[in-house]
């Protein structure tokens, strides 16, 4: 069975004692997690060392960092490397979530180096793909997310891109409010499969979790996650709501 994920993405979000106490109140919740179900904070790099403390020892909760360089070291002030995160233990870090790549102007290729970089370092990639609204309207999303994997992903070896996580943002609904519906979920998350199948083999494509990161709330979480090619979710405003957050988190399959 595939690995189903809630992912939290704080942004840049709460102070160090909100994002403490968001912690405490959600895992106070005591939410057991089957095997295959993984609950997981992508928080700001100051917080990392502390979310890691909290969630340790917990079985299913994981930290993700939100980013990292393209470059292994050197002289870039402010930046923070896959080995970095590596040497505190951070298993996971988002890779190309779309204010990253609209904000900051990170190219497929940047996405590339990154990938590289953390899967050199143990540490899962998820990597973060979608439209915006006018390729939407224009009918023309599948070929522009299928273009991000291909220039992203696909120069990984099949035990490579076994190893990350993909998670579909639909730009169009992030923080407006908007939502695609469970159908056009469904739709766009089997047709990625359907796109790594045809590079690495069906076989593969079945292995890697998609997940949804498109204004999931508490209230249409069990709808999406109940899709056959949705493994879980992305979540932004509604996981700095301990209670949203942890019924997102008991609605994973």
């Amino acid at each position: 069975m595939r690995k189903k994920i809630a992912a939290a993405n704080w942004k840049m979000n709460c102070t160090y004692q909100q994002g403490e106490q968001l912690l405490t109140e959600i895992l106070s919740s005591n939410i057991a997690l089957n095997d295959h179900q993984e609950a997981v904070f992508a928080v700001p790099f100051p917080y990392l060392t502390m979310a890691a403390e909290k969630t340790g020892g917990r079985k299913g909760y994981a930290i993700a960092a939100q980013n990292c360089y393209n470059k292994k070291s050197g002289a870039y002030t402010g930046e923070v490397s896959a080995e970095m995160l590596k040497s505190i233990n951070i298993p996971y870090c988002l890779v190309g979530h779309s204010e990253r790549r609209e904000y900051f102007q990170e190219s497929n290729q940047m996405l590339a180096e990154k990938i590289d970089l953390l899967l050199a370092n143990g540490i899962i990639p998820i990597f973060c793909c979608g439209e915006p609204l006018e390729i939407r309207e224009a009918g023309t999303q599948n070929s522009f997310v299928a273009k991000q994997l291909e220039e992203s992903l696909f120069h990984l070896s099949p035990e490579a891109v076994a190893g990350i996580v993909i998670a579909y943002e639909p730009i169009w609904a992030i923080g407006t409010g908007k939502t695609a519906s469970a159908a056009q979920a469904q739709e766009i998350h089997a047709y990625l499969r359907s796109v790594l199948a045809g590079k690495y083999g069906q076989a593969i494509a079945d292995t890697i979790p998609v997940l949804y990161g498109g204004s999931v709330k508490g209230s249409n979480a069990q709808e999406l996650f109940s899709c056959p090619d949705v493994d879980g979710g992305l979540v932004g405003g509604a996981s700095l709501n301990a209670e949203e957050f942890s019924t997102i988190i008991k609605s994973l399959p």
